[in-house]
């Protein structure tokens, strides 16, 4: 090789290696201190892809790990409210049986359980009506299906998870019929005599004098004994019960003769009996209870509304009724996976006392909130719409419980697993392995002093040029 004083080849040799060995020393500076292999597009172009995608995969599913154990709390919050309910259901139940004990219990005692219930039942609506996770209300209905009426005639009761949202047209073709009876004879003067009243049983004492209103107020503070109400249908003396439907029933017979100046309902006893009102919800007709329409098919399926007494009379729906209502489904929606649409959804019926307790057959009572134990009869119709409503909060706890431990938290340790998982493969990507990267920064270390070394040698090499000019 040539010695020459322009050039120094030896010396750009050097200097080549001793860059590249500094190149590769600075990347295993940054991989080491980073703890990162891929730092930059540059160091592994599909590397980062794939890593970039893991990583908002990764985020995802601890986001949705997250969400899922925000929904448990949610569910155990409205679980926890409807473990209460339940028990205040089974204190009332307790009391009805009580009632239904006649043989013992006289009115003041009956008064007092049905005080207690309407207690309980009030304590219900407000655990319905005041549950809520953060500012969401769970129990009101309005976290599941929920309606509202263009009439004030026709009201939104329920609906279920088989009810289709939606608009249904409510039309009444039978009207529902309270039971109904009048006197035979209208009384235009003052009872002549002491009279006794014997109205479903209970006997109402009537003394001589009253005048017709007078006896009509004396019907009425028996009321929550008999289930009926009295009034003056124009100038007759009027007897229809509180309940509509076919188990609404009235029997009434007095120990004086029907006349004028007697209560005119003679001494032959008279009976009647309610109608089941009967009617289209979404044109497909339907037969209710009492007042009550329930459709058990069609995509209505499971919608409960009540229609109003007529303004003009109250034994009686009418049939001018039309309404129209709206369904609204406001289940809840739960994010669960890390991915769109990766949802699941559940509705928490309503648990008012208006809500509980449907669909017993053959009962004066449409809901829990109409229970009365005043009585041993109305004690035992009262009981089947508590074990009726028990039921329906049984069902839907139950309903929760296989959500929360099924759907939420079944994808929450599923998730878990796919979130580790996802990282690791994440890692194997991304991550500097530090055995290997030792050995590498220490070999670059070495090359670095060493190149250090060559070229300051290399540099030395003209200078052996000058040994020949001396």
């Amino acid at each position: 090789m040539a010695l020459t004083i322009v050039n120094n080849v030896s010396a750009l040799t050097a200097q080549q290696n001793l860059g590249r060995a500094s190149s590769s020393l600075s990347k295993s500076v940054e991989r080491l201190s980073s703890g990162l292999k891929i730092n930059r597009g540059a160091d592994g172009p599909a590397a980062l892809v794939i890593s970039e995608k893991q990583r908002a995969q990764i985020a995802g599913l601890r986001a949705a790990i997250d969400n899922s154990e925000k929904a448990v709390s949610l569910v155990q919050t409205a679980e926890g409210a409807l473990s209460e309910i339940n028990s205040l259901l089974v204190k009332i139940r307790s009391l009805a049986i009580d009632s239904a004990n006649s043989g013992v219990n006289d009115s003041d005692a009956l008064a007092a359980n049905q005080a207690e219930i309407d207690n309980a039942l009030d304590t219900i609506n407000r655990i319905a009506n005041n549950t809520q996770f953060g500012t969401r209300k769970l129990l009101d209905g309005s976290a599941g299906i929920n309606g509202t009426s263009n009439s004030s005639d026709v009201t939104f009761l329920k609906g279920t998870s088989d009810t289709t949202a939606g608009s249904y047209a409510i039309t009444v073709t039978t009207a529902g019929e309270r039971a109904t009876q009048s006197a035979a004879t209208d009384q235009t003067q003052n009872l002549a005599q002491d009279e006794i009243l014997t109205i479903n049983g209970v006997s109402i004492s009537l003394t001589a004098g009253l005048t017709q209103n007078q006896v009509v107020d004396r019907i009425n503070q028996f009321t929550a004994q008999t289930g009926v109400i009295a009034d003056v249908d124009g100038t007759t003396t009027r007897l229809y019960t509180q309940s509509f439907g076919l188990s609404a029933e009235i029997s009434v017979v007095s120990n004086v003769a029907d006349a004028s100046d007697s209560s005119g309902f003679g001494t032959t006893t008279l009976t009647d009996q309610g109608v089941d009102i009967v009617g289209t919800i979404g044109g497909t007709s339907f037969t209710g209870s009492g007042n009550v329409l329930t459709a058990d098919s069609t995509a209505a399926k499971g919608l409960s509304v009540q229609i109003a007494a007529s303004s003009s009379d109250p034994t009686t729906t009418g049939t001018s009724v039309t309404a129209t209502i709206s369904v609204t489904d406001n289940s809840l929606q739960f994010q669960i996976g890390p991915n769109q649409n990766q949802t699941a959804n559940i509705a928490i019926d309503r648990v008012n006392p208006v809500a509980l307790g449907f669909g017993v057959v053959g009962n004066q009572f449409n809901n829990l909130n109409e229970i009365d134990v005043t009585s041993a009869s109305k004690a035992n119709d009262s009981l089947a719409v508590i074990d009726a409503a028990i039921d329906d909060i049984t069902n839907l706890r139950g309903t929760l419980g296989a959500f929360q431990q099924n759907t939420l938290e079944a994808t929450a340790n599923n998730l878990r697993a796919t979130l580790e998982n996802t990282v690791n493969a994440e890692s194997v990507i991304r991550d500097t392995d530090f055995a290997e990267e030792i050995s590498n920064f220490t070999k670059s270390q070495v090359l670095v002093q060493a190149g250090t070394s060559a070229l300051a040698n290399a540099n030395q090499i003209p200078q052996l040029v000058l040994s020949l000019l001396g």
